[in-house]
């Protein structure tokens, strides 16, 4: 019940804080300088994201791997009972057809990890195993999957769907794109009445619950950018026309608009982005060893992909002002402890709200970017077990991300990178119709 107030706490203050005033100029988007909870400054970001990661990125989200999703969009809403969805035809999302998804995906869950790539030898061992687990009871064999389900799910921030499940279906992330976050701030803002509706700023908590708001605020501020860079201009009967929407975009972010709050939001999604760049830095040794392939059945190009995630990741490590975590859960470790298994607890809670959304694109988007954050959140925690990892294929490591972890991972960054990228794209928009403009 705790966690659930602290979620109410946390999420009912996102983008409602009570800073007063605004500057003496009508100025747009006024975040320059150094981050708060950490040393790096905007301009530093928006440069290496620009340039270094964000064409490399969309390259690697536009493969095979990266494009299809397992989901289930039918799970029910834990909180409330209410079974209403949403009619517009932009919220529908067209699940994969047993012919569109590659082969190699849909096969056997070892071909995404350690036994993808081993020759035959290595597969009649893995089928000698087999025979021996054969021997255990039906008791006995599901005690040790749910054992190993409960080792793997203490280690997370966030809910996993079941991919094994019927309900859960292969969606193309190219063809489903996101559209709008009305029906996610919906959700949210239900929970939180349902939980006591709480309203204010979260100054002088300390510095782990003030990075949790400024995670879900940061998250917030990149969906709005992405509403307003994709937005419904026009519909007739020949076309829908899409594209940049300036005054959505002051609304939701213009300083004097939003009584000061825009640029803070603005700061809170490049906050998100420092820690989800910070996860790709330290992951890097999982990919690298070469008993991990990302598997589609195509050879040729799943070592062209392993590839370029390799220079992604190593370009991710070059960045000159990461994130430092070790100041998170510090000091003395019994509280520290409890702190982060209250901040993982009321995170998962979160990823749960992603259930009661109500239209099935933002639900499948919605999913997507908290499981991403979630599953960062579970490397830059794990620092000891990622150390520890074997080099060679004889022993599992402690250490492991799903293929759903993975690509929600790098989908979700994905988001956060347009939405600096995209920054760029208004700023140059609100330079032409002459609106004054501070420049980052």
């Amino acid at each position: 019940m705790k966690s659930f107030i602290l979620l109410a706490l946390l999420l009912s203050s996102v983008h409602k804080t009570t800073a007063a005033g605004s500057a003496a100029h009508r100025c747009f988007c006024q975040v320059t300088g150094n981050l708060d909870d950490c040393a790096c400054d905007v301009e530093t970001i928006d440069s290496f994201n620009n340039k270094e990661i964000f064409p490399k990125l969309q390259k690697l989200l536009s493969s095979d791997y990266f494009r299809f999703y397992k989901v289930n969009l039918n799970n029910p809403c834990p909180f409330w009972t209410d079974h209403s969805q949403c009619g517009l035809k932009y919220c529908a999302v067209k699940p994969c057809t047993e012919g569109e998804v590659p082969e190699g995906l849909k096969s056997s869950s070892y071909k995404y990890s350690e036994a993808a790539g081993q020759d035959i030898e290595e597969c009649e061992k893995a089928e000698k195993l087999g025979a021996v687990n054969g021997s255990l009871s039906d008791e006995t064999r599901q005690a040790l999957q749910e054992w190993k389900k409960h080792d793997d799910e203490s280690d997370r921030f966030c809910m996993l769907d079941d991919e094994d499940s019927p309900e859960s279906q292969y969606v193309d992330l190219l063809l489903n794109p996101e559209v709008t976050i009305t029906f996610i701030l919906t959700s949210v803002e239900k929970y939180c009445d349902l939980h006591g509706g709480f309203y204010h700023w979260l100054e002088g908590l300390c510095v782990e619950k003030r990075a949790f708001f400024r995670l879900i605020s940061g998250l917030h501020a990149s969906i709005n950018i992405h509403l307003s860079a994709r937005y419904l201009l026009d519909e007739n009967w020949f076309e829908l026309k899409w594209g940049h929407n300036v005054s959505e975009f002051q609304l939701r972010f213009d300083e004097e608009l939003t009584e000061g709050e825009g640029p803070k939001r603005l700061r809170n999604l490049y906050f998100l982005y420092l820690i989800e760049l910070r996860a790709l830095a330290k992951i890097l040794p999982y990919f690298e060893r070469p008993t991990f392939h990302l598997y589609t059945g195509q050879p040729t190009e799943d070592n062209e992909n392993k590839n370029l995630l390799l220079e992604l990741l190593h370009v991710a490590k070059s960045f000159p002002l990461h994130f430092d975590e070790t100041a998170l859960f510090a000091g003395n470790k019994k509280e520290a402890m409890k702190l982060k298994e209250d901040f993982k607890l009321t995170f998962k809670n979160i990823s749960r709200i992603m259930d009661c959304v109500e239209c099935f694109k933002c639900r499948l988007w919605g999913k997507l970017q908290t499981q991403g954050l979630g599953t960062a959140l579970k490397i830059l925690f794990s620092e000891r077990q990622i150390e520890a990892m074997p080099n060679t294929s004889n022993t599992n490591p402690s250490f492991q991300l799903s293929r759903q972890e993975i690509v929600s991972l790098f989908n979700a960054f994905g988001r956060i990178s347009t939405s600096v990228r995209e920054l760029e794209n208004f700023r140059s928009l609100l330079t032409k119709i002459h609106r004054p403009f501070c420049p980052h």
